[in-house]
């Protein structure tokens, strides 16, 4: 199958969700390979004061492997570095670029950081980084130790930068919506002071499938390399 192995490459557990889960659990169900990397262990992502951050961390990747399972997603790798503390580095690049090397993705999906206003710094640091790291994964004069480690260098073909201010690839998840909303619900840490988050979730999908016709959709920018 063509453009078969799918990387999802995020900052927290519950972006892949939030961003592309419809379009993750019809990739899956279409008998493709999606994995995930989780760039960070959510550990500053609560509101509750007596919840420590090691003890967050531990339920926030919990939450993330059942909302994976319930998608089909197989493989999770969890990078686990400090939430809010990522930056673009040619470390942190050097390592999404192995795992790039390693897995041989087709696809990479990830956050749009050109999005205006895109406030997290999380999200900016990883849709760069995961960008710069498709070029160095793919050239055989970067990464010198990784090549004669075995890691051969690999290109994936395409980049889906998830919520674009200007999409050019709308998704139809009609099919697929309530298995997003069902791994959504396993985040339970992060939307249980969000008592509408349904709606929430069901008038962004509604709104972005009128923008390609569909009854429910998820935008990508898509970048073909």
């Amino acid at each position: 199958m063509e453009l078969q192995r799918i990387m999802v490459i995020m900052a927290h557990p519950d972006d892949a969700e939030l961003g592309c889960g419809g379009t993750i659990a019809n990739w899956v169900k279409e008998g493709r390979e999606v994995q995930y990397v989780i760039c960070t262990n959510g550990d500053k992502g609560t509101k509750d004061m007596e919840l420590s951050p090691h003890r967050l961390a531990q339920v926030r990747e919990e939450e993330q492997l059942k909302a994976a399972k319930a998608l089909g997603v197989k493989h999770v790798t969890f990078l686990r570095h400090r939430d809010g503390e990522l930056e673009v580095s040619l470390a942190f690049r050097s390592e999404l670029a192995l795992l790039i090397r390693q897995h041989k993705p087709h696809i990479i999906a990830t956050h749009d950081p050109w999005r205006p206003y895109l406030l997290h710094p999380d999200h900016r640091a990883v849709g760069f980084t995961a960008s710069d790291a498709v070029i160095a994964a793919r050239d055989h004069l970067f990464l010198p130790a990784q090549t004669g480690a075995g890691f051969d260098p690999h290109s994936p073909r395409e980049i889906h930068y998830t919520y674009p201010d200007n999409p050019d690839l709308f998704v139809d998840i009609t099919g697929t919506l309530d298995k997003k909303l069902q791994a959504l619900a396993l985040h339970e840490s992060q939307l249980a002071i969000h008592p509408n988050w349904r709606e929430v979730i069901i008038d962004r999908a509604r709104e972005c499938g009128e923008k390609g016709n569909m009854e429910y959709a998820e935008i990508f920018k898509r970048v073909v390399l």
